[in-house]
């Protein structure tokens, strides 16, 4: 399987289109790793981004993998699930030449000045300066495979093709072979993830590949010259406690490097930011919840830490949140509104995050004595993550005119489907409101919408923090107020 690729633009067209052109434009053969390389070199000099995208592994993850790419060492990523393995491994194309030059039909992606197969090197020879040259994008230079039990050997490697062999060619004829995803991907990157799952016996075909750089189909010994950087990931569980990568294999990796998930909660919020596709406006005081919250989770005695909690939970928790809010103002239909009032628009309170608790649960492995407690485990721990964020957010605020709001006989009624008009009515003038919406990041002029989604904060928060009572209706709605 490749990654999906973007749309190829068109060559310049003042790149050299023969290999004479090519020689005389003083254009030098390099291999993939040299090229990694050199321009890894060059956008450190330059100060520009070297891996866009990759977040929380600056200062970590990124130097040993640059110590990796200057040194020409292939690599094996090693860490649990949702760390973004794949999107740094797939970031290494951007360290490629964005157009490289080939003979055209290579099957292999030949290099003009470099010939593989007997075929390639009779065309070379035969028509000399007048060859044609092709040029590849870099993303056509990537090669990818999820290692499955039923991968085989002809999927990496190669097999015979039994349509060549019908033509009459002999079983001698290297010809006959169809090649695999490895040498189709000769001089570019290549990834197997979750190495681990691929059976031992196909990672041995790895072995040549690996070293000698040549490679064996059906008793064929092929000196092809393989120019290509392998990178794999696995998890480390996998790979370093039921030992299923063959050490011969493990041997062969220049470079192992542990990968993690974010360490400070400003890379789970930037990686949030980054990644969510929201439909509707998520307030960053929200955002933190979730954070928060996932971190939590991580950490929590009660989920299994050998499978992790992926960076993709976090994700999915605020696109799940956001999508709660477009429920609500789709609603919240226009029968439903006082005249002149305008049509609610959608905005995410921390109410919204209950609903992750049963819809992200099977992103999670449990301890196995928890059977049953799951929504009520995730449940808890998004509580302490919003009382965090509270304390965090507005530590040594009075809030003293919120529960002087409501008494004994009176409440503030919210919940998944009460319109912001609704919650701010029952409010009214609160003292202390837009100190608290200012430290919640709502801005000076926040819309209702807004206004209400720190509200609601304010009133959770009091009730974790034990200041203030809260009920939940038949209906499925909230009600603050009396004592804690």
């Amino acid at each position: 399987m490749t990654a999906p690729s973007p749309v190829i633009p068109a060559p310049p067209a003042d790149l050299p289109r023969t290999l004479g052109q090519l020689r005389a434009a003083g254009h030098a053969y390099r291999t993939v790793k040299q090229e990694l390389r050199d321009n890894l070199l060059a956008r450190m000099r330059s100060g520009a981004d070297r891996f866009p995208g990759i977040v929380g592994y600056d200062d970590t993850v990124l130097p040993e993998v640059e110590r990796a790419l200057l040194a020409g060492h292939d690599m094996v990523l090693l860490g649990e699930r949702g760390q973004g393995k794949t999107r740094l491994i797939r970031s290494l194309v951007g360290l490629l030449d964005e157009w490289t030059p080939v003979i055209a039909g290579s099957v292999l992606n030949e290099h003009p000045l470099h010939p593989l197969t007997p075929g390639s090197r009779a065309l070379v020879a035969e028509a000399g300066d007048d060859l044609p040259v092709g040029w590849l994008h870099r993303s056509m230079r990537y090669g990818e495979k999820l290692a499955t039990p039923d991968t085989s050997v002809g999927d990496l490697i190669g097999d015979v093709d039994p349509i060549r062999i019908a033509e009459g060619r002999t079983l001698g004829d290297p010809e006959t072979i169809h090649f695999g995803l490895v040498p189709r991907t000769n001089r570019g990157v290549f990834a197997v993830n979750e190495l681990p799952d691929l059976a031992e016996r196909i990672q041995v075909a790895l072995l040549n590949v690996l070293e000698e750089r040549d490679i064996q189909v059906r008793g064929y010994q092929l000196r092809l010259p393989l120019d290509l950087f392998l990178v794999a990931s696995a998890n480390p569980e996998d790979y370093t406690n039921r030992g299923r990568i063959i050490t011969p294999l493990k041997d062969r990796f220049g470079a192992e490097v542990r990968t993690h998930y974010p360490l400070e909660l400003d890379l789970e919020l930037a990686l949030i930011r980054q990644e969510a596709d929201l439909v509707a406006e998520v307030p960053e005081h929200v955002l933190e919840v979730l954070a928060r919250f996932a971190r939590a989770v991580r950490e929590s005695p009660s989920v299994d830490p050998r499978s992790g909690v992926s960076a993709r939970f976090a994700i999915a928790a605020a696109e799940t949140v956001a999508a709660a809010a477009l429920r609500r103002a789709g609603l919240l239909v226009a029968a439903e509104r006082p005249a002149g009032v305008r049509p609610e628009a959608p905005v995410a309170r921390v109410g919204d995050a209950v609903s992750v608790t049963s819809t992200l649960r099977g992103k999670v492995e449990f301890e196995s004595g928890e059977e049953g407690r799951e929504v009520e485990i995730l449940g808890h721990l998004l509580r302490a993550a919003t009382a965090e964020t509270f304390r965090a957010r507005l530590a040594g605020l009075d809030l003293s005119g919120f529960t002087a709001l409501v008494d004994e006989d009176a409440v503030v009624e919210t919940g998944e489907l009460v319109g912001s008009a609704e919650l701010l009515r029952q409010v009214g003038t609160v003292p202390g409101l837009a100190k608290a919406l200012d430290r919640l990041g709502l801005g000076d002029a926040p819309s209702p919408e807004q206004a209400a989604a720190g509200v609601e904060f304010v009133l959770e928060g009091l009730h974790l923090t034990r200041r203030l009572g809260k009920d939940v209706t038949d209906s499925g709605r909230t009600r603050y107020g009396g004592r804690a």
